[in-house]
């Protein structure tokens, strides 16, 4: 019997699988979620996988079911003989505990992993990872996508002149460098002092901003503290526009009121998450990653390279 690709999905990324399954060519498959009183779930593939290539489909924001819920699809397809599983996590929770910052810390990010690899994952996809060693972690390959290659092609639609690429931190340079290099623009790096987690003490900006159009560039979006100060901070310092890319956009707390407050001309998240129901999204603009993840998809299927889609 000839294997075959079918992709599922859980519960925390129904909108996004369906739009790539969609750019495939087929349905997303059946899977019941039963929920039993206390709140304890069981996923069941309603169809045959024996033989198959399984594709499941989940982000893992908090809460941390949506994590379980992919570890026990993973593990439901392993028992019914699927012939590869792909763990398919556009956004990949826990990333950004990827090493001990002070002693009796955990490390998440790895727990994670270990965790997949336990439940029977062949394969992991995922994007814009917090920090690329994670892909270190992990003992099987690791598809790494970057949303630059949908971000950039909107950047230069823009047509913005005098443009400056910047990072809101040291730790995200080396992410505004590459964005910098393909859009030639110049760049500069914002450095920040935090109190504790999301509590920032002080900025500075390390660059010439005045008279330019800049776009700040991180790979998510929490709070938008970071963002809203960096933007008010550049307007002050000259600056025509500020503008933000960060692929996955948690957008927790007050960061919906922070963004439609700050002096951001327009936030650019992807669809690695949905965004909050009834709140103000006036300036914030989803693109999809749907195409790409359906492109990788068959090339993965197809044993053919997958390099083409990696922008650095």
């Amino acid at each position: 019997m000839e294997s075959k690709v079918q992709i599922f999905t859980g519960r925390a990324t129904r909108t996004l699988a369906e739009q790539i399954a969609k750019e495939h060519g087929t349905t997303l498959g059946n899977v019941i979620i039963s929920e039993f009183s206390d709140g304890e779930f069981q996923p069941s593939f309603e169809e045959t996988i024996r033989g198959d290539y399984v594709f499941i489909i989940q982000s893992t924001p908090p809460p941390s079911d949506n994590l379980m819920e992919l570890l026990l699809m993973i593990d439901a397809a392993k028992r019914a003989s699927a012939k590869h599983i792909v763990a398919v996590m556009p956004y990949f929770g826990l990333a950004r505990q990827d090493r001990k910052d002070k002693p009796r810390v955990p490390i998440g990010a790895k727990l994670v992993a270990n965790m997949l690899y336990a439940a029977g994952a062949t394969r992991i996809m995922t994007m814009d990872l917090h920090a690329d060693q994670i892909q270190g972690f992990f003992e099987v390959p690791v598809d790494h996508l970057y949303a630059s290659s949908v971000f950039i092609d909107y950047v230069k639609g823009l047509n913005l002149d005098n443009l400056v690429m910047a990072s809101p931190d040291m730790g995200g340079s080396k992410r505004a460098k590459t964005y910098a290099k393909h859009l030639e623009s110049e760049m500069v790096v914002c450095y920040k002092q935090r109190l504790k987690a999301n509590i920032i003490e002080s900025m500075t900006v390390i660059g010439e901003v005045k008279g330019k159009n800049v776009i700040l560039v991180d790979d998510m979006v929490d709070t938008a503290g970071t963002l809203t100060k960096a933007a008010e901070m550049m307007m002050e310092m000259g600056a025509i526009s500020v503008r933000a890319i960060c692929t996955h956009a948690i957008l927790s707390g007050e960061a919906y009121n922070r963004i439609n407050d700050s002096k951001l001309t327009e936030l650019i998240v992807t669809d690695t998450l949905q965004l909050r129901e009834g709140e103000n999204t006036s300036k914030i603009k989803q693109l999809s990653i749907a195409p790409l993840f359906s492109s990788v998809i068959k090339n993965v299927f197809g044993h053919e390279s997958i390099s083409s889609y990696f922008i650095n």
